[in-house]
């Protein structure tokens, strides 16, 4: 499970910088299709699926969104769970494989949106070689190194 909570952490790194320093007024942005913070609560949901799915049962729940600042904090709390699932060394309920081209992929992309959307709105974040980041297996909150190498 080293690749999977590699990738875990990679999606960890990219949400936090997409999210980090978004006003608060952000979440209710709208550009095209979904508002930021109904993307950001889709993202928790995928991680209450993932956590559910490694543990075997196949549970989908659509959560209202809440504040973005507490939609924030539950995706890096879903993402942080999740993570301590596969730091466990238990089984998992479905392959890893599975596992990826689910909600980690889904979560992935969705990150990329949230990205776009700053640019949209005004509130622009600065690109990254992430070849170069500091990215480890573990780091799933908010908290995450410094960029470096930014463009």
């Amino acid at each position: 499970m080293t690749l999977l909570r590699h990738t875990v952490a990679t999606l960890a790194y990219r949400a936090a910088k997409a999210l980090r320093g978004a006003p608060a007024e952000f979440g209710g942005f709208e550009g095209a299709g979904r508002k930021p913070v109904e993307i950001l609560a889709h993202m928790g949901d995928l991680f209450d699926w993932a956590l559910a799915m490694a543990d075997g049962r196949h549970v989908w729940h659509e959560a209202t969104p809440l504040s973005w600042d507490q939609e924030v904090a539950r995706f890096f709390a879903a993402l942080e769970a999740f993570d301590q699932r596969l730091a466990s060394g238990a089984p998992l309920g479905v392959s890893e494989e599975r596992m990826f081209q689910g909600p980690i992929a889904d979560a992935l992309t969705h990150t990329g949106q949230l990205a776009m959307l700053r640019r949209l709105a005004d509130c622009k974040i600065h690109g990254e070689n992430y070849f170069r980041s500091d990215i480890a297996a573990g780091r799933v909150g908010t908290d995450q190194a410094a960029p470096v190498q930014e463009f």
